[in-house]
């Protein structure tokens, strides 16, 4: 095995750059993990539970040999919301965890049939224009939280103080990327969310009516607690995942979505660390450890996992593969999601701080899906890709909705990402192939 890295996935630092590099990825994976679950009525310490444990059970599966984080995924976001408000959060976590198994017997096919057939399914000029999507969609968000009060993208509550910190950030990050050397350019990411935070208490001890960092939820907050919890008409409290048909089929076919994304992150990782992950330790395993990942997640009320663009993104611009960093940002968050003093302390970096890193990393995603699509050769000269990759961003990022009723109340919705993902593949299975014009 080669890498293109300063460390290698088998390589393990000293622990003085282990932690802060390990920290990094959890700052890049934490504001899309806690956003999940607050989105969807789900505990934000089991998403990081959930998250953290995933991605070592990730690891045991690959046997150690792929850089990956797991966290919450965006796809499923719709199908939570609508199962949990049908039938019930312990539906959707039945639904979730088939999602997961689903994953699983994709994998058990490919470990005996090979990858071929999915190959013809999900071609690179799919995968690629699914993973920009993917990315597209995320940027809304970014620019939300770096312009706009509350994340509210109204207009009227646009915030020159939030764009000037989001830039900050940023720029600090952009600096630290390009200009900085040894060690410190290793951890640029995380350089420039501690100067956004420190610009924005700067902000908020010269101008008071700009403060935006508050330490009560910090004060507040327990030491410690269990993460386990998943809110309900009673409360917080643990549920066991149920099933029926509506949930199971919602789930499998949003997973569409999130195995394409998987495959374009191993795709991209691959190409990043510099070694084919799709033969060692084999598409199989990696795809079987995500899904586990996922059913795992559902046993405790968690939020389906995916592999993160956004850890893809510190890794590219770091050069650090290595699986001991991935394996201590996965135990710093399950520590996290018992210490809730701690992560509120971390709850307390602004929006526009996170909106700025953001910037840079879901522009990473969009910007992977490109270079998948690039150095893949795809053509587009032939009017067949340029048709499918047309019709996949026109749906995915223009939101683009398919509803229709099953039974008397329950309306099955599938859109954005979940949607331009099925579309792609029918489009691909359906236009022939044509000689170049």
């Amino acid at each position: 095995m080669t890498s293109n890295g300063i460390l290698g996935p088998s390589d393990r630092p000293p622990l003085a750059r282990w932690i802060p590099l390990s920290f990094q990825h959890v700052f890049a994976m934490f504001g899309a993990t806690i956003l999940v679950p607050l989105l969807t009525g789900l505990s934000t310490s089991t998403a990081l539970f959930t998250a953290g444990s995933g991605t070592l059970l990730y690891i045991l599966v690959t046997g150690a040999k792929v850089p990956a984080f797991l966290g919450s995924s965006f796809a499923f976001i719709p199908a939570l919301i609508a199962i949990s408000q049908q039938y019930g959060v312990p539906y959707a976590m039945g639904g979730a965890m088939c999602a997961g198994f689903f994953y699983c017997l994709v994998a058990l096919i490919i470990k005996f049939t090979g990858k071929d057939w999915l190959d013809k399914a999900l071609p690179p000029v799919v995968i690629g224009s699914v993973i920009i999507v993917i990315g597209l969609n995320l940027a809304p968000t970014a620019i939300n939280e770096a312009m706009y009060v509350g994340s509210s993208g109204n207009p009227a509550d646009y915030s020159l103080v939030y764009l000037s910190i989001a830039l900050v950030t940023l720029a600090t990050a952009v600096v630290a990327t390009i200009f900085m050397k040894g060690f410190f350019n290793t951890i640029s990411i995380l350089i420039g969310l501690v100067g956004g935070y420190l610009f924005t208490l700067i902000m908020g001890a010269v101008f008071p009516a700009y403060k935006l960092i508050n330490f009560d939820i910090v004060r507040n907050a327990s030491w410690f607690g269990l993460p386990f919890l998943t809110h309900t008409a009673d409360g917080y409290v643990w549920v066991a995942p149920q099933f029926n048909l509506v949930a199971v089929l919602t789930f499998i076919i949003v997973s569409l979505a999130t195995i394409c994304e998987h495959l374009g992150d191993t795709l991209v990782t691959s190409k990043v660390v510099g070694i084919d992950f799709y033969k060692n330790p084999g598409l199989h395993r990696t795809l079987a450890g995500d899904g586990l990942a996922t059913a795992w997640a559902s046993v405790w009320g968690g939020p389906p996992n995916t592999t993160y663009g956004e850890n893809i993104g510190v890794m590219a611009i770091t050069k650090v593969y290595s699986v001991w960093v991935i394996g201590g940002a996965a135990v710093i968050a399950v520590i996290l999601s018992f210490c809730q003093k701690f992560g509120a302390f971390i709850q307390t970096i602004p929006g526009p701080v996170l909106g700025g890193v953001s910037m840079l990393l879901y522009g990473l995603i969009a910007s992977s899906g490109l270079r998948t699509i690039v150095e893949s050769g795809v053509d587009y000269k032939d009017k067949r890709n340029l048709t499918i990759s047309s019709v996949i961003m026109v749906i995915g990022i223009g939101g683009g909705v398919l509803q229709f009723h099953i039974g008397k109340e329950f309306v099955f919705s599938l859109g954005g990402v979940a949607l331009a993902t099925v579309i792609g593949i029918i489009l691909n299975l359906i236009i022939p192939k044509q000689s170049k014009n």
